[in-house]
């Protein structure tokens, strides 16, 4: 009995809301656009979460990230920073990278030191725009997998004033992408280039770092630049198998702390840690536009509840027929309320595709792209069902509230 009240109730909404094709059009629109826009923002998000965590399976798994402890941030540290962590320096220090080096598991370990400033081409003179300096060791070139498409990568032997750069900075100094021999500036000191590597194509990776972009320096070269004291900010670490990567973070976990004096300044990752966003910022930002999205949502649930107002108001008669005949009060309420969730649903699964369609347009700028959770499905149907039900049960409550003897009084 109560099933063929549901379908009557369906049945009932159908032909109600198609005798009002462009108002009930306009109302699932509001709907539709904030779902799309939660949509779209979760997507993207996910995307280069998904990017960073791929590129840990495609090392092997066995990658353990050492960075110096962040304490998280909320969107109000952003719009009230303090000093505090803005002009401190890193905590890792070269004992801490020997102390790693000597594990037995370890295969292998490389610091990143990034080092301010810009670089200038000997011959011509041209600045880019973009462009990192990185201090490291030979190591990173095995732990990231780095390929030198022309030249060598810096090791031992080689010159202290030479490095590897990007095959996009290769352009942006010198036209072209076959700079070997060629001598650039950075901070009066001139560096002899013997090394190009492979593009990447992937600015957003676990190691914070562009490296189409990027010129690869020696760490004691990059000491030099800083009072020969190494400033780390990040060591990354290969197992020498993915079985042992648990073991091996454990050891080093204990180590730091026993360099550190029990300080647990550090942070020690691995696998989905490290595949998470690291920008706070980022993390920021995607929260102040899901809650403008949330907003518009808010504004589509309105219209629905203006809508199913005037809807109670034009069929007031109806109401007080189905009244009259045996009608209770929650088959009234059922009968608004699912008028009220079939267009909310409607909005929410055109919301959803919509919010997927501008995800993939947005990210053929981008070097991700958007990625596809039944988690995601479920927070765009399911918020798009709860302001359905939330901005709907008000009109629906009121249509039931009438008394049928004033309500068979209106003719129109």
């Amino acid at each position: 009995m109560t099933s063929l009240l549901i379908f009557e109730h369906v049945q009932n909404a159908y032909y109600s809301l198609r005798s009002t094709k462009l108002r009930t059009f306009l109302t699932v629109l509001g709907v539709t656009i904030g779902v799309a826009s939660i949509t779209t923002i979760l997507s993207l998000a996910g995307g280069v979460t998904k990017l960073v965590s791929s590129q840990i399976d495609d090392l092997g798994g066995n990658i353990a990230i050492i960075r110096p402890a962040v304490a998280s941030k909320s969107l109000n540290d952003y719009t009230s920073p303090s000093t505090a962590g803005v002009f401190t320096t890193s905590t890792l220090t070269e004992k801490d990278l020997r102390d790693i080096e000597a594990i037995d598991s370890v295969a292998a370990a490389a610091p990143l030191m990034v080092l301010n400033g810009s670089l200038k081409a000997a011959t011509s003179g041209t600045k880019p725009a973009n462009s990192t300096i990185v201090a490291t060791t030979p190591a990173l070139q095995t732990i990231a997998h780095l390929t030198v498409r022309d030249g060598q990568f810096i090791d031992s032997v080689t010159d202290q004033f030479t490095t590897v750069i990007g095959s996009q900075l290769s352009i942006d100094l010198f036209g072209t992408d076959q700079s070997i021999g060629q001598t650039f500036m950075f901070r009066g000191q001139t560096f002899r280039i013997i090394g190009i590597l492979d593009r990447i194509d992937h600015p957003i990776n676990y190691n914070n770092i562009d490296f189409d972009h990027t010129a690869i320096i020696s760490l004691e070269t990059g000491k030099g630049f800083n009072q020969g004291i190494a400033q780390i900010q990040q060591i990354n670490v290969s197992a020498q198998s993915i079985h042992e990567l648990p073991q091996v973070m454990t050891t080093i976990n204990k180590q730091l702390l026993a360099n550190h004096q029990g300080e647990k300044d550090f942070t020690v990752m691995s696998g989905k840690e490290v595949a998470e966003p690291t920008s706070q910022f980022f993390k920021a930002v995607t929260a102040v536009m899901t809650a403008i999205a949330a907003i518009s949502l808010v504004v589509g649930g309105i219209g629905i509840m203006n809508i199913m107002l005037v809807g109670v108001a034009e069929r007031t008669r109806e109401i007080g027929l189905r009244k009259a005949v045996g009608a209770s009060n929650a088959n009234i309420v059922w009968q608004f309320l699912i008028e009220a969730l079939i267009m909310s649903l409607i909005g929410g699964v055109l919301g959803y595709i919509g919010g997927y369609l501008i995800a993939f347009i947005i990210s053929t700028a981008l070097p991700f792209d958007p990625i596809f959770t039944w988690q995601i499905a479920a927070i765009a149907i399911g918020v798009a069902v709860m302001v359905g039900a939330i901005f709907g049960l008000y009109p629906a409550i009121r249509a039931a509230r009438k008394d049928p003897i004033e309500s068979l009084r209106q003719y129109h």
